[in-house]
C-alpha cells in the first residue's frame, strides 16, 4: 500500500488555490494509496535552536553530544520519521515573495540532517537518502509566471524546491502549475482548466 504525504503549505484554508489542486489530485489517486495530510500552519513546529544546531554539528566533527543534544535530535527524528515513512508527497506551494511560504522552510530546516535526509562528503557533496520517492508539487503564484517579464518576479519559489527535493534523493517529481492567478484576462477559466486536468 502507498503512503501518501500530503503536505500544505498555505494558511489559506478552502480559500487556497493551491490546497484545491491538491485535494483535486488526491481524490483521483489509486484506492490503495493511504494519505496522512499534514497541514504545517496548524502543526506545532519547534525552533531549530541552539542544542538542535548544535546536535547537527557533531555530525561534522564539531562537538560532541550530551544530553541536551541528544534530546533535541530526538525531538528531530521524530519529526522526520513520518516524511521518510511516506513513498509519496503531494505538497501545495504558494509563491510568497518570490520564495515559499516560511512555515515550510521551517519544516524543510528541522528535517533536512545529516543521516536523515542526506550524506555528506567533501569530496563528492550531498548525497540524498531517500530512494524510490515520488512528489507531486502543485506551484501557484499571483503574479510571476514562468518566461513572464522580469518585472513580475524572481522564481526562487520552485527552483529552489525542486533543487532540495533532488538533494535528499527524491527525482521523480511531477509539477502542476497555476501561474499566474491574478493577472489573466479570466483567472477561474484558466483554474477551472488546470482542475479538468487533473480530474481527466
Amino acid at each position: 500500500m502507498t503512503k501518501v504525504l500530503n503536505i500544505i503549505a498555505s494558511p489559506r484554508g478552502e480559500k487556497s488555490k493551491s490546497s484545491t489542486l491538491a485535494k483535486a489530485y488526491l481524490q483521483n489517486l489509486n484506492s490503495n494509496a493511504t494519505i496522512d495530510t499534514l497541514e504545517l500552519w496548524k502543526e506545532n513546529l519547534p525552533e531549530f535552536e541552539a542544542n538542535k544546531a548544535a546536535a547537527k554539528m557533531t555530525f561534522f566533527g564539531d562537538g560532541e553530544m550530551d544530553e541536551n543534544k541528544r534530546n533535541a535530535w530526538r525531538n528531530i527524528t521524530d519529526i522526520t520519521l513520518r516524511f521518510t515513512e511516506a513513498d509519496h508527497y503531494v505538497f501545495s506551494i504558494p509563491m510568497w515573495n518570490g520564495g515559499i511560504p516560511y512555515k515550510l522552510k521551517q519544516y524543510i530546516d528541522i528535517i533536512t540532517q545529516p543521516g536523515l535526509l542526506f550524506g555528506f562528503d567533501p569530496e563528492n557533496g550531498y548525497s540524498g537518502l531517500l530512494e524510490e520517492k515520488k512528489a507531486t508539487v502543485i506551484y501557484t503564484s499571483g503574479v510571476f509566471s514562468p518566461g513572464a517579464d522580469p518585472k513580475y518576479g524572481t522564481d526562487y519559489h520552485s527552483n529552489y524546491f525542486n533543487w532540495w527535493l533532488n538533494m535528499i534523493g527524491i527525482k521523480d517529481i511531477e509539477e502542476i502549475r497555476f501561474q499566474p492567478s491574478l493577472l489573466t484576462a479570466n483567472p477561474e477559466k484558466d483554474f477551472q482548466e488546470v482542475l479538468y486536468k487533473i480530474n481527466k
